[in-house]
């Protein structure tokens, strides 16, 4: 990766790790209207009305940072600092996360966020220089917990030309398996749901002529609340504990896969997405106690 020994200098660790414990809060509506538009993006059948659970994965959708657009960088993210460490790393991704569930969320409600920055890690290596960011959100209603997230963010350099391709290996068949076709139209629509500017999932010149990626990417968290949904599905209920970590990038074109196995007797289940005959992309844990 192009720059690695330039942000090698630049990456200050003691600054950047003193944002470790910052907290921020926020609160917000599980309105109708939002229960009914992430329905619609994922084909759901259900009409959802005030009262009724909320389907799982939708707080990617609330309390959500909201920057002016005047703030943003060129790659639609709001600029560096604030909550979040200002890390130097042009290139920001979702890593991962896990999730513990001790409730629902039901449409109506008003769902306050409490977030904290539990970890700043740096790692160098041949690939070049990567920031971890670890975060923690605690969301309750009226005092109420529902749910625990460990998000992890990953800052990296920005590639100069794209990397020499090295044949992937691809990804085993699951015993259950679905088909997604992840359209510019559904990127698009994700990113509206959960206000994410990020240009490489819906400008396609952005993606392919600054990032050198092959098309559009598929968000991490539209992958994790896909296999969530499939793998509530399969079971007949969903998850009280769930994670998932990405592998590596699945982009528009051509349909992807959702695949899942049984563990343990039925009590855990193996889940990951992957393109035809490609890597696997997001890898899951789905968790019943």
């Amino acid at each position: 990766m192009g720059g690695s020994a330039h942000d090698a200098e630049v990456l200050d660790e003691d600054h950047l790790k003193s944002w470790i414990g910052r907290e921020e809060r926020a609160t917000d509506v599980l309105s109708a209207d939002l229960a009914r538009k992430f329905a619609a993006t994922f084909d759901r059948r259900e009409t959802l009305t005030e009262g009724d659970v909320a389907p799982r994965l939708i707080h990617f959708c609330l309390a959500l940072p909201v920057a002016p657009t005047a703030s943003l960088g060129e790659d639609g993210h709001p600029a560096r600092g604030g909550f979040l460490p200002p890390v130097p790393l042009p290139r920001r991704m979702w890593a991962g996360g896990s999730l513990s569930f001790a409730g629902e969320l039901h449409v109506g409600e008003t769902v306050s966020r409490v977030s904290r920055i539990c970890d700043v890690a740096i790692k160098r290596g041949r690939s070049g220089t990567l920031c971890f960011v670890s975060v923690e959100h605690a969301f309750d209603v009226a005092g109420r917990p529902v749910l625990t997230e460990r998000q992890d963010i990953v800052y990296r350099s920005a590639e100069t030309a794209p990397a020499p391709a090295k044949p992937p290996s691809p990804a085993a068949q699951g015993r259950w398996r679905n088909r997604v076709d992840p359209t510019p139209t559904l990127l698009f629509r994700y990113s509206a749901l959960t206000f994410n500017g990020h240009r490489i999932h819906y400008d396609r010149a952005y993606a392919t002529d600054v990032e050198f990626y092959p098309g559009l990417v598929v968000h991490g968290p539209l992958q994790a609340t896909l296999l969530m949904m499939f793998a509530t599905e399969i079971h007949g209920r969903p998850p009280s504990r769930y994670s998932f970590r990405s592998q590596s990038p699945i982009y528009d074109g051509a349909p992807f896969g959702l695949h899942a196995k049984d563990e343990n007797g039925g009590g855990k289940m193996t889940l990951w997405t992957a393109a035809e005959n490609g890597p696997v992309a997001m890898a899951a844990e789905a968790e019943w106690s």
